[in-house]
């Protein structure tokens, strides 16, 4: 493996001080060196921007725009060869960006797949325990369940393989991962699963799947159902089926006139 290849690492970050030091902290800690660690301070009114200061971090403010709209400015401002989103408020073994790193150059994939550990919904916890190549979309889709799951920070990307496909966040949504998720792996030649290399989704205070402010449930009700649109969509125009989910057909009007 070339140690020379640097990894982008965006960390957007709003009013997370209770978190930020241990972020930067579990990621100056991996085996792997290489990292550019971009911290997107999206309008925070907390001591995040003082405690990031305090780190060889790279700091990049701006007004409050969303976690959409910071990861969009993290792709415009990060220099290395591959992109990893990592939220504040949780963490990576130790060894995830090396055995990431090791699975994209040996087999050429402009994605890694990582496991998972959920915190939240122990079932969408996934471990690999082998390095599997796919190419197909049916067996990228299994691979990687990215129709039901579509977590952005589960990826290590090509950041060339992002810029040439022009995959961007769709800002002011929540839920935005899905359809960005799921347009990468459609457009992806092949992804490679990566055993040994974890991300520990957890449950935090005041996080997006957290909130119960009564406004803020019904904007991210109202994006899930805009999220689960796109995606119909998305798999309609490029016609494939999303396992476990009714995309087109008698399921999908079933579901589009109950929404």
């Amino acid at each position: 493996m070339e140690h020379k290849t640097l990894i982008s690492v965006i960390i957007p970050v709003y009013n997370g001080e209770k978190y930020l030091a241990q972020c930067i902290e579990n990621t100056l800690c991996q085996t792997y060196k290489q990292l550019e660690i971009i911290v997107i301070d999206d309008g925070s009114t907390d001591k995040s921007a003082q405690i990031a200061a305090q780190y060889p971090v790279k700091i990049i403010s701006q007004k409050n725009s969303g976690l959409a709209a910071s990861r969009n400015t993290g792709i415009d401002n990060a220099t290395g060869d591959y992109i990893h989103f990592l939220d504040v408020d949780d963490w990576l073994n130790l060894q995830y960006y090396e055995k990431m790193l090791e699975a994209v150059q040996l087999t050429k994939a402009e994605m890694a797949v990582g496991g998972v550990i959920n915190e939240i919904r122990q079932k969408r916890t996934q471990i690999f325990d082998y390095q599997i190549v796919v190419s197909t979309i049916d067996d990228k889709l299994a691979l990687t369940n990215v129709g039901k799951y579509g977590y952005a920070w589960r990826y290590l990307f090509d950041i060339n393989f992002l810029k040439n496909n022009n995959l961007r966040f769709e800002e002011g949504r929540l839920i935005e991962d899905l359809a960005f998720s799921l347009q990468a792996v459609y457009f992806a030649n092949k992804i490679v699963s990566v055993p040994n290399a974890v991300y520990v989704y957890k449950l935090r205070e005041n996080s997006i799947m957290s909130n119960r402010n009564k406004a803020f449930k019904q904007k991210r009700h109202e994006d899930w159902k805009h999220a689960k649109e796109v995606r119909r969509q998305f798999a309609e125009e490029h016609h494939f089926q999303i396992p476990d989910v009714a995309t087109k057909g008698l399921g999908a009007k079933i579901i589009k006139w109950f929404a």
